[in-house]
């Protein structure tokens, strides 16, 4: 079979786009939220598949453990505006969701944000990764998947990532307008990649789960100290990697042979991709794009 031509990148609504994800535009607009829904938002590669994956495990992993084995995360925990052939689009898998609450992906920019979520006030989980490793993980994932413009070399694709020439645009604007947004939305947590690696990884038992704790207490969960433990035993990234219903390797436009789409998960990676001139570079134009928000992030842990 003849594998897709890739899609081009174009302008919509200021933000750089491909038609995947603005084909169902009309719905996503009008998409109807609840108040119970819990929408997991972030810039692509910073941890999204993670965290549906710990939310779906807090809320389903013990009564539903069946579904977790048998239906694959992307029909679980729908990707909103997504509106790829191959599956139902986002909204569609949405509306037909019969879990209580709907948990719902996104990559969208806070502008795009289909309103009703704001006026039904329901909880929005972002997670932001910082912007030298979320850049070598969106290379790689471009290189791998189909559906997405054709990268180019690692010069050529971080010189337009420092442009925000990404779908979605650029990774300033996204986890600064978030940001941003927190300060006067309160149904919305703001993680960041490197603390859920770090408390999740790197901390004996007694600050294990840490992140997962802080998220129980957003969302008014009570879970026990045993079973966080065994949620966060569960999403160990090397345990998700080999997992077919948490890794992608079911959607056909993803060629695992040239990268999985599960990596690494690492914090600091980025080091053995950025040259010292590319590091200085990507460091000044970092400090100008960043100069007025007060949202800080560690490249090592």
């Amino acid at each position: 079979m003849k594998p897709p031509s890739r899609p081009e990148l174009f302008d919509f609504e200021g933000v750089s786009m491909v038609h995947y994800f603005t084909d169902n535009w009309e719905k996503v607009k009008n998409f109807q939220a609840r108040p119970d829904d819990i929408l997991i938002a972030t810039y692509p590669k910073a941890g999204t598949t993670w965290v549906s994956y710990i939310l779906d495990l807090l809320y389903f992993g013990k009564d539903d453990p069946e579904c977790q084995t048998s239906q694959p995360i992307y029909m679980r925990v729908p990707f909103l505006e997504s509106c790829f052939k191959v599956i139902p689009s986002g909204t569609e898998l949405a509306d037909n969701l019969t879990t209580s609450p709907r948990l719902i992906k996104t990559h969208l920019p806070v502008q795009l944000v289909p309103k009703s979520f704001w006026e039904q006030n329901s909880k929005i989980v972002y997670v932001a990764r910082n912007a030298k490793d979320n850049a070598v993980s969106y290379f790689h994932f471009d290189r791998m998947n189909m559906a997405q413009p054709a990268p180019g070399d690692w010069n050529t694709f971080l010189q337009k990532f420092m442009e925000g020439k990404n779908v979605f645009g650029p990774w300033y604007d996204h986890v600064n307008g978030w940001w941003e947004k927190k300060l006067t939305y309160s149904n919305l947590i703001y993680l960041f990649y490197e603390d859920l690696v770090e408390y999740t990884f790197y901390h004996d038992l007694f600050r294990t789960g840490y992140e997962v704790e802080r998220l129980c207490s957003f969302l008014g969960l009570s879970t026990s100290v045993e079973e966080r433990e065994k949620i966060t035993k569960g999403v160990q990234f090397d345990a998700m990697k080999q997992n077919k219903m948490t890794n992608y390797s079911t959607i056909p436009v993803m060629d695992f042979k040239i990268s999985p789409f599960m990596r690494k998960g690492k914090v600091g990676d980025w080091k053995s991709h950025f040259t010292v001139a590319q590091n200085e570079q990507f460091d000044e134009v970092y400090k100008q794009k960043m100069k007025n928000t007060t949202v800080k992030f560690r490249t090592e842990i």
